[in-house]
């Protein structure tokens, strides 16, 4: 199972063929995908038109979902955001590092395309579901 960055689903959804997209798409029915409340959000906002926000919506919840956040992942997300800052990285959302924190903390692999989660690649462990 993979967890699937919202960085992937609006590439998807706009009809964006980056690799990840392409990944995504031969997975979608074939293998397990995750998706994250914070991801789910952050894509359904993203909608103009009521049709686009329902189809998307019928498909991302019929994946499995986690609870990317809590007290315990808060405090380890801000914990790796000050370990990355300290190696001169700034992270620009703070929606990232909780989700590349979820993901290591429950080693799950993230398909993304955002460039923030490179250095959670690099120095912390995070898994990319792309070689």
């Amino acid at each position: 199972m993979i967890l699937v960055d919202s960085s992937v689903w609006i590439d998807y959804f706009r009809g964006t063929m980056t690799p990840q997209a392409e990944k995504l798409d031969s997975l979608l029915g074939m293998e397990p995908i995750a998706t994250g409340d914070l991801i789910l959000a952050e894509v359904l906002q993203g909608f103009v038109s009521d049709g686009d926000f329902n189809r998307a919506r019928k498909l991302m919840t019929t994946l499995v979902s986690f609870d990317l956040a809590g007290q315990a992942i808060a405090i380890k997300a801000a914990r790796n955001f000050r370990l990355l800052r300290q190696q001169g990285i700034t992270v620009r959302k703070t929606i990232d590092t909780l989700i590349a924190t979820s993901c290591i903390e429950s080693e799950l692999p993230l398909l993304y395309s955002a460039r923030d989660f490179d250095p959670f690649v690099e120095y912390l462990g995070l898994r990319s579901a792309l070689p």
